[in-house]
């Protein structure tokens, strides 16, 4: 029998073709290296990890009027609460 990555061969896949500079293709290809992970698995995450980063700060932005309007201004007035 035939070895399968189970996370590829359980989700359904679109293929996405990106032009990158030299630059930005020597720093996929060292840290795929580094990783032990391919060119695309490195992709993914970084693709994943800043649409994440991106979503948390349009949240951010949505709620920080109401945070203010209870005293929050800052990360330390959250921690100070939280701890």
């Amino acid at each position: 029998m035939q070895w399968v990555c189970p996370t590829l061969y359980d989700m359904k896949t679109i293929t996405l073709t990106i032009r990158l500079d030299e630059d930005l293709n020597d720093l996929l290809r060292k840290a795929s290296r580094r990783s032990g992970k391919n060119r695309s698995e490195v992709a993914r995450e970084a693709l994943r990890r800043q649409l994440r980063i991106s979503q948390f700060e349009a949240l951010r932005r949505k709620i920080m009027p109401f945070a203010e309007a209870r005293g929050y201004l800052t990360d330390e007035d959250v921690f100070a609460d939280v701890s």
